[in-house]
């Protein structure tokens, strides 16, 4: 059974585990982190903790029956109803599913819960399979390719 939690402070080793694991993976697609983000983890985690409970982000992860993080799907820069989605999850799991499952999950937090109204997304024009998550969600591609990628939007008013 996979479960999206709210990030908390418990998570940080299962998703150290997971950002270590699927670091290559990552970085096939998007920007690396970083060898300070690794040799910081605990001190990161504590911010982002932090900046959570502002309000401002609302950080989740897939968690499995372990307890093992399979994935994460994270609101930021909340403002005006609005905020940026973004995720990511194991090369184990992808192709089964779990990227769209708890993008679906995270739009009903957000409209149900957080109270937003619209999210934004962005991706890569070659990151085939995180295109494919945005549209199956319900994402509309509205421009061109920039540094975010190509820009994509979803109207919080319809089920996921």
């Amino acid at each position: 059974m996979y479960e999206l939690q709210r990030l908390r402070d418990d998570h940080a080793t299962a998703l150290l585990e997971f950002e270590t694991a699927n670091r290559e993976f990552f970085a096939r697609t998007i920007a690396d982190r970083g060898d300070d983000f690794f040799a910081h983890f605990g001190d990161r985690h504590a911010a982002l903790l932090a900046e959570q409970d502002t309000g401002l982000c609302h950080f989740h992860v897939l968690v499995d029956g372990d307890g093992a993080v399979v994935g994460r799907f994270n609101l930021f820069d909340v403002e005006d109803g609005c905020a940026e989605l973004g995720y990511r999850v194991a090369e184990r799991v992808t192709g089964r599913g779990f990227a769209k499952l708890g993008v679906r999950r995270v739009i009903e937090l957000a409209r149900d819960d957080y109270g937003l109204t619209r999210l934004t997304a962005g991706a890569g024009p070659t990151n085939l399979p995180s295109l494919a998550v945005l549209r199956a969600t319900g994402f509309v591609a509205v421009g061109d390719a920039d540094h975010d990628g190509i820009r994509h939007v979803r109207e919080l008013t319809e089920k996921p």
